[in-house]
């Protein structure tokens, strides 16, 4: 993500912010320049952007519940932003705790919607007029089956559960998983749905198979016996996490997270001009200036080279505060030829 200052004063401000912390200014998202802005009243109603070009825009149809800072065209025909208009179902906000579960949530989906912004990826199929990318927000029912958070055809369905920070804390640790998070989850079940676009409607899926295998192996058995018998004792040699041994499309998904975990966080270190150089180390390899935009890098190595030594980095940063690791993965050779595969699919389109 990069950084935004207020143009009013100069301020750095944070990308959910909807007022400058130092002047007080209103702030907008416009979702077109992809760009946090201060805003001025405009004539006959709306806001204009502070050093803008002109364009009249209206706050989300969500800015008042939800407090979603994109800001719409005035000419919007249902005053929803790019984010919110993505959604199918909200929860019951009668039900204690939805609000504020719906409202989390959202704020990780904006940070998802962006990610793909910025990647030019489709929101809508091309071959599938019921496959556009959409989501549910489902809480579990007292006597009903549980909601399982998962993708079908472009319809992405997340458990209103796991916007509870302690319920999502104890499944995490239940499932032993090194981290669980909203962002995550949806970077998550997007690579789902970008797989169903990029892969398979594009005639890709030898190529696919050919680097995480045949996903055409009976899904459910796979579950099964993942959760019966594990992951392999060596997965770590292949995987990005032990969730991706499951199935091929799971391993997909997995690695898409993490392709886009990696573009995101070494966006945030170029924006505020990271170098990464630790002087114990006489090896170039190891160091490492994140000068060059994330979201369009020539080739995955460039990625990887600047990725490894931020982590390091950002992993001794947590150690040093008693906090867990906050990258506890490794990326194998056979890893970093998964992300090749991603980034040649994202790069491409």
């Amino acid at each position: 993500m990069k950084i935004f200052a207020c143009q009013n004063c100069g301020q750095l401000v944070h990308f959910e912010n909807i007022s400058c912390m130092n002047c007080g200014a209103p702030l907008g998202f416009l979702p077109g320049p992809l760009t946090l802005s201060a805003l001025i009243p405009a004539d006959g109603g709306g806001q204009l952007a502070l050093g803008g070009t002109g364009e009249i825009w209206l706050a989300c149809a969500n800015a008042e519940i939800l407090g979603c800072n994109w800001m719409v065209p005035v000419d919007s025909p249902d005053g929803y932003c790019p984010s919110c208009h993505l959604d199918s179902t909200i929860p019951d906000l009668d039900a204690p705790g939805n609000l504020e579960g719906w409202r989390a949530i959202e704020i990780a989906k904006r940070r998802l919607v962006y990610a793909l912004t910025r990647l030019n990826l489709p929101l809508t199929s091309a071959v599938n007029p019921q496959g556009n990318l959409r989501f549910d927000f489902l809480a579990d029912v007292p006597g009903a089956d549980p909601v399982l958070t998962g993708h079908d055809e472009g319809l992405i369905t997340l458990n209103m559960a796991e916007a509870d920070s302690a319920e999502r804390e104890r499944r995490r640790a239940s499932l032993g998983e090194p981290y669980r998070t909203l962002l995550g989850h949806l970077r998550h079940e997007v690579g789902h749905y970008y797989w169903d676009l990029l892969v398979r409607d594009q005639g890709r899926i030898a190529e696919s198979r050919a680097v995480f295998g045949d996903e055409s192996v009976d899904y459910g058995e796979a579950l099964k016996a993942h959760y019966e018998n594990g992951p392999p004792p060596d997965w770590q040699l292949s995987f990005v996490s032990s969730y991706a041994t499951m199935h091929p499309w799971e391993d997909f998904a997995e690695t898409w997270t993490h392709y886009l975990h990696m573009i995101d966080t070494l966006d945030t270190a170029a924006s505020f001009g990271m170098a990464i150089n630790p002087v114990v180390v006489n090896d170039p390899a190891a160091n490492a200036h994140v000068g060059f935009d994330p979201y369009h890098a020539p080739d995955v190595d460039r990625l990887v080279n600047a990725w490894r030594p931020l982590t390091v980095a950002l992993n001794s940063m947590n150690r040093s505060m008693g906090q867990p690791d906050l990258y506890p993965y490794a990326l194998t050779p056979p890893v970093v030829e998964k992300l090749r595969f991603i980034h040649a699919l994202v790069q491409g389109f």
